[in-house]
Parts: structure tokens; sequence; C-alpha cells
């Protein structure tokens, strides 16, 4: 088993691995190319976006500069929108639903590491080799999110569809969908629901439309 097929197992690999460090060095050496293009240079960055990432959906939009560790182990949906600085560790696979909408500085992670000293310094190999070993777990947000400036997921964790996940906040559990979520570490506040829509804050609105409920916004 090649060490990259030890991290989709779930499994101890080791992150020096020359095979993975080739991957990390191509990706992080887009991410360069991608962080000092000009926003008006839309297709150079749609085809850097693409060498960078393993699958992104049309009208999808990274503000930059952005962070991937490996790349190829990232699935965007389609029309997300990310701010200022997307970090995305994805050591293991992170898969991203359709209609995300994600603030500055939100990170995304996946490697974990043993939480004793000795352990996380050396362990013995099948071979009886000594190395460095982490192993990773995926995370997976649904469609229709929205994440607030500072938002942390952890290794392992899901997000449903259509939740809002508060500012600063760190997920460390599931989310189920439509929730809003908050805190350090996050738990959910509450369901959203009719409550949470526009029509009921005309004075916010001011004079705009929710789209298919015309009647209510009079």
């Amino acid at each position: 088993m090649s060490e990259e097929e030890k991290i989709i197992a779930g499994v101890l690999f080791c992150p020096a691995d020359p095979d993975l460090k080739a991957i990390k060095r191509r990706t992080h050496n887009l991410n360069l190319d991608y962080n000092k293009t000009y926003e008006d240079e839309t297709e150079l960055r749609d085809r850097l976006i693409r060498e960078i990432v393993g699958e992104i959906g049309e009208g999808s939009f990274l503000q930059g500069p952005v962070w991937f560790h490996y790349g190829k182990h990232t699935t965007i949906g389609k029309r997300l929108f990310a701010n200022f600085n997307f970090t995305v560790q994805d050591d293991a696979p992170v898969t991203i639903g359709d209609d995300c909408n994600f603030g500055p500085n939100v990170t995304i992670v996946t490697p974990l590491h043993p939480m004793l000293a000795g352990e996380r310094n050396a362990m013995r190999t099948p071979k009886g080799e000594i190395r460095r070993l982490c192993y990773a777990r995926p995370v997976h947000i649904g469609s229709g999110c929205w994440f607030g400036a500072g938002v942390t997921v952890c290794p392992g964790v899901t997000i449903g569809d259509g939740c809002v996940i508060g500012a600063g906040s760190v997920v460390t559990r599931d989310i189920p969908a439509g929730c809003f979520a908050a805190g350090v570490p996050c738990r959910v506040i509450r369901q959203l629901g009719e409550a949470d829509s526009m029509v009921n804050h005309p004075e916010i609105l001011a004079g705009n439309r929710v789209i298919g409920r015309e009647d209510e916004n009079r």
C-alpha cells in the first residue's frame, strides 16, 4: 500500500514520503502562482485552480490568497465563494457542496497526530524504519452553507446542507443540516426556519424581494 493509499484508508502514513512531498511541493508552487494573479486574470485563475484541486464546479470564485496542501484531494461544487486566506489542509479528502459562501480566514484541516509526544516524534514502521507518522480523516461540507470569518473545521467533521457557522467557530463535531451553529467548540444554537427569512425584516430588505415569495414582500 502506498503512503497516499494509507491516507485514504485512514491509517498512519509518513508525510515525508518522497511521492507525497512531490505532490505537496507542486501544489504549494501552484498556490503561489494563483496568489500572484490579478482578479481580472480570470482565465489564468480558472486554469490554475483546476490544476490545484481535484474538481471544481462552474461559477466558483476564490478571492485569494489560497492555501491548499495536496489540492488533488479537494472536490468543490458549483458557485463557491471563498474570501481571503482560504486554507485547506487536505491530506484526507475534502468535499464541498454547491452554493457555499466562506468568509475570510476559513480553514479546513484533515490531518491528526498521535496524542503522546513520544509517539508523535517517532514510530517504527512495519519495515522497521523510524519515522514521524500521522493519519487523517475526511471532511464533508454540504451545499448552501455559509461560514463566517475565521471558522476552523477539524478532521472527520461532516456539516449538513444549509448550515450557518458563526464567525470564529471551531467545528469539532458533525453539524446536522439546516442549523445555525457557533462557538468554541462549535455547537448547534438552533434550527433555521421561517423566522429567519428576510421577509420578516422589511427595514433591511429596502424594497428588494425574496424570490418566490413576492406576495409576502408587500
